[in-house]
């Protein structure tokens, strides 16, 4: 059996794995589909519906203007998910080019960029993202730019650890002395074969963006409003939590479920990942 078969089936036989999976694949499809399947405009305002309680008017209640928290929720998915694989992707290139680097060389070059990554896991994140937001205009672009510029040293680390393993393999001391240059070893014969710790850690780092954002936005220096996110409208139900409980119920419970199924994903792309394991899925 290939590789790629035994990964599926290790992955396929792991049931919390795949029920991450299909809750991240209904999030995808709610926030593709949001125009379509939202009940009502996210910002639309009925004054004659203030805190209105869940019915079947408004599934999810609405908040203290009169807006549609089903919608609002509905649309907040893509902010959510947006942030989530933008600053992941971003933080993901960023550690693949360092790592990359730091890993192929050795030397110097690992020495300082080894150190400019203890130096950056030495700064809480959070307080980090707190500081550039103080500066800069708060937006959705700024926020993933800044969690994906805060949240690329794990993956550097990785990157850079599989080079330093793979770079004395066969394969690439043959396509070395055969006078290949040293962009060709790094992109077309070592980085292939070193992506597999990186698909695992970014589906991590998926889930712990779209937590900072949601808490960035409940802190009020993320997502503006009117743009509905998660984190805001949590945050409105903040100062509504005795007389509104749905304000804090409902977001509060997708960003807990939401977290929990990337993590879900992660642990079992890990488990069926992981070489160890595949000499005995060889095995008959």
């Amino acid at each position: 059996m290939s590789l790629r078969g035994i990964v599926w089936r290790r992955f396929r036989k792991n049931t919390l794995a795949l029920g991450g999976s299909a809750v991240v694949l209904a999030l995808i499809l709610t926030a593709s589909l949001a125009p379509l399947i939202s009940p009502y405009t996210p910002t639309h305002i009925d004054i004659d519906h203030v805190l209105a309680p869940p019915s079947w008017r408004h599934p999810f209640g609405t908040d203290e203007l009169g807006r549609d928290v089903l919608s609002r929720m509905i649309w907040g998915s893509r902010v959510s998910l947006s942030v989530g694989f933008i600053a992941m992707g971003i933080a993901v290139l960023i550690g693949i080019i360092v790592g990359s680097l730091a890993g192929f060389y050795g030397g110097k070059v690992d020495a300082v960029l080894m150190r400019f990554v203890d130096m950056m896991l030495a700064f809480p994140s959070f307080v980090l993202i707190l500081a550039v937001i103080a500066i800069v205009e708060p937006s959705i672009f700024t926020i993933m730019a800044v969690i994906g510029v805060t949240g690329w040293m794990d993956v550097a680390r990785l990157v850079r650890a599989e080079f330093l393993t793979l770079k004395q393999r066969d394969f690439v001391l043959a396509s070395k002395s055969a006078g290949a240059g040293s962009l060709r070893l790094i992109f077309r014969e070592i980085l292939p074969n070193a992506l597999t710790p990186v698909f695992v850690a970014a589906t991590f780092g998926v889930a712990g963006a779209i937590l900072t954002e949601s808490s960035l936005s409940f802190l009020g220096i993320g997502v503006q409003p009117p743009n509905p996110s998660w984190g805001n409208i949590l945050a409105s139900g903040k100062d509504n939590i005795e007389t509104a409980w749905w304000l804090s119920f409902y977001p509060g419970l997708a960003i807990l479920i939401t977290v929990l199924s990337y993590n879900l994903v992660g642990e079992g792309l890990r488990d069926a990942l992981d070489p160890r394991l595949w000499e005995a899925e060889r095995l008959p």
